[in-house]
């Protein structure tokens, strides 16, 4: 594996601060790693995630070996020319896609109403060769597994790969989290083995730290997965039904985690849960709520109530000269009221989402600089608990 890709510069507790180093540049932790699932952060130019501060983007392994494919991405060079981002990029499994096909997405987990049907195609089968399942686009059987998943990623050119995973609901059986557990461990040394053998010098790969909500499953995957000789750890699968749950599922497996390696918790980010990830000691988070919230007019502001979330296709912004939120040196705040927001937003203009997803991919920047620079100060609870009662990233 790679010598030393991570350089912890400062704690603070158990948070720390710190450099990622890979062969498209350096990522300062921690850091909110912003989706480009399908070869694009929703309606940005990849120059304008860079311009915002970004210096990772995630690129989804399972919608890409579906469109356009591996051979494509060869052909262009791989994601980093095929969609002119020049910084690192990460990407996931492709094992979360198998769960939303098996299980639903993670709202229905939660509400018990998942089918094999999800708008992910169809899943046929999970066996120990891998997943089955058809296109979504076109209803053609295609197969995943673990050198499948690795040889994806690698035509993709991703700096941080990760291993193959199956990604289970809570509600699922002890047995049948255990059984699914031992799997992922097993197509995690296939893709070890996978990446000693074919992959490219300074190219990291991640295991993933699966169990349910299992405490002693969690603490054994973790010391699997670090054993297992990665570069790095990730924690996936299903994390709970609420939030409490999901931080006591989070310090499981951190506990048998190894200090030194990176950490990245996949599919977080809401604000509180940054904050209490980063004072956990995760190092990087992937999430597609900055975005997502934009493209449905709603941006995210400091509250006091914990929700930091503004919908400005509410009546109550349609006159409101002021901006999103003062201060904030987005194009949305700086240049544009909360009024005008709210009109292009209700007339389904392209402007009106770009704005907001650009004022959302900000404040969650701001976030991660600030953490950053308080554990250096040592004063991240001091940042965090402002932050969490109200005050401005």
């Amino acid at each position: 594996m790679s010598p030393d890709p991570f350089t912890i510069t400062s704690r603070d507790g158990d948070a720390r601060a710190g450099v990622l180093g890979l062969p498209h540049g350096t990522v300062a932790t921690p850091a909110f790693v912003p989706l480009a699932s399908t070869g694009t952060v929703k309606s940005l130019h990849a120059s304008e995630v860079s311009a915002l501060g970004f210096e990772m983007v995630l690129g989804n392994t399972f919608h890409l070996f579906v469109r356009p494919g591996a051979e494509r991405l060869r052909e262009q060079g791989g994601l980093h020319e095929f969609m002119g981002w020049r910084q690192p990029i990460i990407t996931d499994s492709g094992g979360f896609q198998v769960f939303s096909m098996g299980h639903g997405n993670v709202a229905a987990e939660i509400k018990r109403t998942g089918s094999r049907r999800q708008g992910q195609g169809v899943l046929l089968s999970i066996d120990e060769r891998g997943a089955r399942f058809r296109s979504y686009l076109d209803g053609a059987e295609l197969f995943m597994g673990p050198e499948e998943s690795m040889e994806m990623q690698a035509a993709i050119g991703s700096d941080i790969a990760l291993a193959f995973d199956e990604c289970t609901p809570f509600h699922v059986t002890r047995e049948y989290t255990q059984s699914s557990t031992e799997r992922t461990h097993r197509w995690l040394e296939r893709c070890v083995g996978w990446h000693r053998e074919h992959g490219e010098a300074g190219r990291l790969l991640y295991g993933i730290v699966q169990g349910g909500v299992y405490e002693d499953m969690r603490g054994e995957s973790a010391r699997f997965v670090a054993e297992a000789g990665v570069d790095g750890i990730a924690i996936g699968g299903s994390l709970g039904q609420e939030k409490e749950q999901m931080r006591d599922v989070v310090g499981w497996a951190l506990g048998e985690s190894p200090n030194t390696l990176p950490r990245h918790l996949l599919g977080i980010g809401d604000i509180d849960d940054l904050v209490a990830g980063v004072r956990a000691g995760i190092d990087t988070f992937d999430c597609a709520t900055p975005t997502r919230l934009g493209r449905h007019g709603t941006a995210l502001v400091p509250d006091p109530g914990g929700r930091w979330r503004l919908d400005l296709t509410a009546p109550a912004s349609a006159g409101v000269k002021g901006p999103i939120e003062e201060g904030c040196p987005c194009p949305a705040c700086r240049e544009h009221t909360r009024s005008y927001l709210h009109y292009l937003l209700r007339a389904r203009e392209l402007t009106g989402v770009r704005l907001v997803t650009l004022h959302n991919l900000t404040f969650v920047e701001r976030l991660m600089t600030g953490m950053r620079t308080a554990i250096g100060a040592g004063e991240l609870e001091v940042y965090g608990e402002r932050v969490l009662a109200g005050g401005a990233p």
